[in-house]
């Protein structure tokens, strides 16, 4: 008889309604609140009207800056976030199934 983890249950969604809605907000959501940590710190330290992008001066409005940085920050705590998912999934599997 093997023990299931109250969080396995609800990460894997083998309890209940929708696996991949599950799936997407436990990535999701930690990622979105990292990105609007990073957007603060990044955007504190630099000011949106003096980026350069190799070389060329940004004319974006810094509401645009500010708009593309969060979407930026959240596609790379996103990505993040699913590897350590992914990690934790495996790592389970494997203690499971040891061979």
């Amino acid at each position: 008889m093997s023990r299931v983890n109250e969080s396995d249950r609800m990460i894997d969604g083998t309890e209940g309604g929708r696996p991949m809605l599950k799936l997407a907000m436990a990535v999701l959501w930690p990622s979105f609140l990292s990105a609007t940590m990073a957007e603060g710190l990044f955007f504190s330290v630099f000011d949106p009207t003096d980026l350069m992008l190799v070389g060329g001066h940004l004319d974006f409005e810094p509401i645009a800056t500010y708009t593309i940085g969060f979407f930026f920050f959240w596609t790379v705590c996103s990505i993040a976030s699913m590897i350590s998912l992914y990690l934790v999934k495996t790592e389970n599997s494997v203690q499971q199934h040891p061979f």
